[in-house]
């Protein structure tokens, strides 16, 4: 029964605006419904349950005021390599999400039963048409159709692109069966919608890799000046060929002269809940989700301007315990319902990723707090 009307305040919750309601107001929704997400998966999880009880989170209260709340301590997402941690029976799981991981790590693994997906679903294209508007565009995607091959399990990147696709009146895979970029493919493309504003997909690293190092080594220049490019999930296993925003951005206006580009912040395990980045090169947290940033001394919350390790929750998931999750990124919270580009919540920057001295240093601390070891 409560699980039934935890959906139903969810399915009224994705009605909202993502970027209108200001954060007091949001704060009070967050305070209401964490903890009843936080009971949900107790009940649900036996290796939820085990991981609160060995860090003592096992309250059983009805309510948590906003200081509560924001104290109430994240799941580490490494442990979604470790365990697969459902909230669903076996037979209800709709699909498994995969994360691609680094080179050498293991991925997370996440059980998405067909009412989560559809939360996310929803709450991805409330976010999105903020951005894009309702009108759907023809969609260059950076990445091989095989992608989407998976049955009963999807890598991050076929979800995302599954996810966007919805954006996309007329599709296109830009590389072949062999990650090489079809040139004639796509210049026909763009010949058949040339005039109109085009949608262009990627990841990060596939698209400095596959477009724009192909079209450097090759001398060629695509026009995609009425373009939109949204990318996200980083470089991955070519960490150290990554570059700066501002090269990432130079190197496609040379090659493809790609002038609108927008980047993204997501994760595997908390996929629909996207951080978009706006007119003004911010991350935004929706209404859908919401981020803090961790001391990496002492685990506090950080204030305006300070790095942080990041720390993000949302309602939507039901499956899984993704609902407050202790990210290995790193970021500078920039203000609060006052970005100039007019949207309301939270915005930031961000700083890195979290090097391997730092997870252990930050594990520390949260043993230290939550006095693990002690019976």
């Amino acid at each position: 029964m409560e699980e039934s009307r935890l959906a139903e305040c969810i399915e009224a919750f994705l009605e909202q605006d993502p970027f209108v309601m200001e954060q007091h107001q949001k704060d009070k929704i967050y305070s209401e419904l964490m903890p009843r997400l936080h009971r949900h998966h107790l009940s649900k999880c036996g290796e939820y349950r085990n991981i609160c009880q060995h860090f003592g989170h096992l309250s059983d209260e009805t309510e948590m005021d906003v200081q509560d709340f924001e104290q109430f301590m994240p799941l580490p997402v490494s442990l979604f390599k470790k365990y697969l941690l459902s909230s669903v029976e076996e037979d209800a799981v709709y699909k498994i999400l995969a994360s691609s991981g680094t080179t050498g790590s293991i991925p997370s693994r996440v059980p998405l039963d067909r009412q989560t997906a559809e939360f996310q679903q929803t709450a991805l294209a409330k976010i999105m048409t903020s951005f894009l508007g309702s009108k759907r565009m023809p969609m260059l995607i950076i990445d091989h159709e095989q992608i989407l091959k998976g049955k009963a399990q999807y890598s991050a990147r076929a979800a995302g692109i599954l996810g966007f696709s919805i954006y996309g009146s007329r599709k296109c895979f830009a590389l072949d069966d062999n990650m090489k970029l079809d040139v004639e493919k796509v210049q026909a493309f763009l010949e058949r919608h040339q005039g109109k504003q085009i949608l262009v997909f990627g990841f990060t690293y596939l698209i400095w890799q596959k477009l724009y190092k192909q079209l450097k080594e090759a001398g060629i220049r695509l026009d995609l000046s009425n373009a939109i490019l949204i990318h996200g999930g980083g470089w991955k296993k070519l960490k150290n060929e990554a570059v700066s925003e501002e090269m990432f951005r130079a190197g496609l206006y040379e090659t493809c002269c790609l002038e609108k580009i927008s980047n993204y912040y997501g994760m595997a395990e908390q996929t629909g809940g996207i951080y978009i980045e706006c007119e003004r090169h911010h991350f935004h947290a929706s209404l859908f989700s919401e981020i803090m940033m961790r001391n990496l001394q002492d685990f506090s919350i950080c204030p305006i301007g300070e790095e942080g390790v990041i720390q993000v929750m949302t309602p939507l998931a039901l499956s899984f315990p993704g609902h407050n999750l202790l990210t290995e990124d790193k970021g500078v919270l920039l203000g609060v319902d006052d970005c100039p580009c007019g949207r309301k919540g939270k915005y930031f920057k961000l700083t890195g990723r979290m090097q391997r001295a730092e997870i252990r240093g930050c594990s520390d601390v949260y043993a230290d707090e939550t006095d693990i070891g002690k019976s």
